[in-house]
C-alpha cells in the first residue's frame, strides 16, 4: 500500500521543478541565516535593477494587459466557454469569492488599513500642490491605494492568461502548469523543455516568497495585537506559536480539499468583510465613506493614465507603486492557475469581469471602508492615526483604527480574526496552486500542498528568528522574481487573441471562412454532379 502510494506520487510530480523551487528557497534561508545583512543587500539591489530597468515596461504590461482583456469580453468572443463544459462548476459566489479572497489575500487588512493613511499623509508626487492630512489630499490618497489593487493590477491575475491555459490544458491536453502559458510558441515540446521548468521554478519562486512574507507578518502583526490587547508577551515564542496554529489551520483545510476547505474560508472570508463593512456604514462613518469612494473614484478614472504611467519621483514608485504592481506580476501565472482550475464553464467575459473589474472594485471599496475609516479619525483628531502608525509601523494601523471604531473594545479582536482568515486563505490557496504546478493536476495529492505550505510556514519562523531584513529580503525578491515571469506573459497580449478567435470558430460564434468556402465547393460540386447526371439521362 505504502509503495504503491509512493510510486504514484512519483509519477505526479515534477521532480526537477520541485527540487530546484524548493531548494533555491532552502538555500535562500540558509544563507539569510548565515548572513542576513548580505543577503538583504543583494535582494536589496536586484530590486532597485528591477525597479529601474523594468518599472516602466510593468506599467505599459498591466495597462495593455487589461486593455486586451476588457476588449475581448466585450467584443464577440467575450462569448466564448471555457474548458469544454456548458454550464459552470460552481456557483457563481462561490467562484468569485475564491477569486477575490486569493488575489486580495494578505493585503485585506494588513494595506486596506494603512496604504491610504500613508498616502493622506504623504500625497503621491503625481498630486502636487496638495496639502498633506487635509480633506483635499483624500481624494488622491484613495485613488492610488485604487491604482495599486485595481484593474490593471487585478488583470495580472488572469483576465487573459486563463484563456491560455484553459485552451491549452482542456482542448490540447497540456498539463496544469506555468509552463503551459508558452504553448503558442513552443507548441507540445514545451512539456518536456527546459525553458517549461525555467517558466515553473520562476513562478512557484515568485509566488512561495510573495506568500512566505505575509505569514511572518501575521505573526508580527498579531503578536502586536494581542500585546497591545491581553499584555501578553510581543516576543519570538508568541510569533512562532501564532504560525504554528495559523498552518494547523491551514493543513485542516488543505485535508478538506478545494471543494470544501477553500470554498469554506473564501465564503467565511468574504460574509466576515461584508459584516464589517455594513455595520460601519450603518453606525460608524458611512456617509463619509461612502462619499470618499464615489469622489475618489472620479479621480481615480478621470487620472487613469497620468496615474498609471507617472514615471517622476523613481524613488516614491520602486517604495510604493511599481513595488505593488511587481507583487502582482510575481503571483500572476499561479493565482491564474487557481482561476482556470475553478472556471469551467465559464466565459471569457464572466472571467474577465470578475477577475479585473468585480474584484477590483470590491477591494478597492474594502480599502475605502477601512482606510477611509482611518482617514475619518485622523481629519477628527490630527494625530490619532498617523502617529501610532509612523512611530510602531504597519502593525499598529488596523488596531489602532479598530479601537476607535463602534464597539471599540471588540473590534480589535475581530479584525485579528479577519487578519488570520486572509493570510490562512492566501497560504492555502498558493500551497494549492504550487502543488499544481509541481504535478500540472487540477486536484494535486494533499501531501505535495501539505509539504508546501510546512515549508512556508517554517521559513517565516526562521526568518523573524534571524531578525527583520530577512523578511523584508524575501518580499523584495519577488520583485526580482517578477522580472522573468513579466517577461512570459508579454506574449500573452498577442496569443490570447489568437486562441479566442480559435474557440470562438470551434463554438460557431465566429464563421470559420475556410469551412464556409469548403461547404459552397462542396455543395457547387454536388450541384454539378446532379446537373450531368440530369443530362445524361435526358440523352
Amino acid at each position: 500500500m505504502y509503495n504503491s502510494s509512493w510510486n504514484e506520487l512519483k509519477r505526479k510530480v515534477d521532480w526537477p521543478v520541485f527540487s530546484i523551487s524548493g531548494g533555491l528557497l532552502v538555500i535562500f534561508v540558509l544563507f539569510s541565516f548565515i548572513n542576513v545583512e548580505a543577503v538583504t543587500k543583494f535582494v536589496g539591489t536586484g530590486f532597485e535593477l528591477s525597479i529601474r530597468f523594468f518599472g516602466a515596461y510593468w506599467q505599459l504590461l498591466l495597462l495593455a494587459t487589461f486593455i486586451v482583456g476588457a476588449v475581448l469580453s466585450f467584443s464577440r468572443y467575450g462569448r466564448v466557454r471555457l474548458g469544454q463544459l456548458n454550464k459552470p462548476q460552481m456557483s457563481f459566489f462561490k467562484w468569485a469569492a475564491i477569486i477575490v479572497t486569493s488575489g486580495l489575500g494578505a493585503g485585506g487588512v494588513f494595506w486596506a488599513a494603512a496604504e491610504p493613511m500613508y498616502y493622506f499623509m504623504e500625497v503621491p508626487p503625481m498630486h502636487k500642490g496638495i496639502s498633506p492630512g487635509t480633506e483635499e489630499a483624500i481624494g488622491p490618497a484613495l485613488a492610488q491605494s485604487y491604482m495599486s489593487w485595481g484593474f490593471t493590477a487585478w488583470a495580472v491575475y488572469g483576465a487573459i492568461s486563463t484563456i491560455i491555459i484553459m485552451y491549452a490544458h482542456h482542448n490540447k491536453g497540456m498539463p496544469l502548469k506555468p509552463r503551459t502559458l508558452l504553448y503558442p510558441i513552443f507548441g507540445e515540446k514545451i512539456k518536456h523543455s527546459v525553458w517549461g521548468t525555467f517558466a515553473d521554478v520562476f513562478c512557484i519562486i515568485g509566488a512561495a516568497a510573495g506568500t512566505i512574507g505575509p505569514i511572518g507578518f501575521l505573526g508580527l502583526q498579531v503578536s502586536y495585537g494581542v500585546n497591545t490587547l491581553f499584555g501578553w508577551p510581543d516576543s519570538f515564542s508568541t510569533q512562532a506559536i501564532i504560525i504554528v496554529g495559523l498552518t494547523a489551520i491551514v493543513l485542516f483545510s488543505t485535508l478538506t480539499g478545494i471543494d470544501k476547505g477553500i470554498q469554506w474560508l473564501s465564503k467565511l472570508n468574504v460574509n466576515m468583510a461584508v459584516a464589517i463593512a455594513v455595520f460601519l456604514l450603518l453606525f460608524g462613518p458611512g456617509e463619509f465613506i461612502i462619499n470618499s469612494f464615489v469622489s475618489s473614484f472620479g479621480t481615480y478614472i478621470s487620472e487613469f493614465v497620468h496615474i498609471s504611467t507617472y514615471r517622476g519621483d523613481q524613488e516614491w514608485l520602486g517604495y510604493w507603486m511599481l513595488f505593488f504592481f511587481g507583487w502582482f506580476i510575481g503571483f500572476g501565472p499561479l493565482v491564474a492557475l487557481l482561476v482556470a482550475r475553478i472556471s469551467r464553464g465559464r466565459t471569457i467575459r464572466e472571467v474577465f469581469l470578475v477577475v479585473s473589474v468585480i474584484a477590483a472594485l470590491t477591494t478597492n471599496f474594502w480599502f475605502t471602508v477601512l482606510g477611509g475609516t482611518g482617514i475619518f479619525y485622523e481629519l477628527s483628531s490630527a494625530g490619532s492615526i498617523s502617529g501610532p502608525l509612523f512611530e510602531n509601523g504597519l502593525p499598529a494601523a488596523i488596531i489602532t483604527i479598530a479601537d476607535k471604531m463602534p464597539l471599540g473594545a471588540i473590534m480589535p479582536f475581530i479584525f485579528l480574526v479577519l487578519t488570520i482568515l486572509f493570510v490562512v486563505t492566501t497560504v492555502d490557496t498558493m500551497s494549492y496552486s504550487i502543488a499544481i504546478s509541481v504535478t500540472g493536476e487540477g486536484d494535486p495529492p494533499k501531501v505535495i500542498r501539505v509539504f508546501w505550505a510546512v515549508v512556508m510556514a517554517a521559513i517565516a519562523i526562521i526568518l523573524i528568528k534571524v531578525g527583520g531584513g530577512g523578511v523584508s529580503a524575501l518580499q523584495s525578491f519577488v520583485v526580482v522574481a517578477a522580472v522573468p515571469v513579466s517577461i512570459i506573459m508579454l506574449p500573452l497580449l498577442w496569443h490570447a487573441p489568437r486562441i479566442a478567435k480559435i474557440l470562438a470558430r470551434d463554438q460557431g460564434i465566429v464563421e470559420n471562412k475556410r469551412y464556409r468556402e469548403d461547404v459552397e465547393k462542396s455543395n457547387h460540386t454536388e450541384s454539378l454532379n446532379t446537373s450531368n447526371s440530369e443530362v445524361q439521362n435526358n440523352i
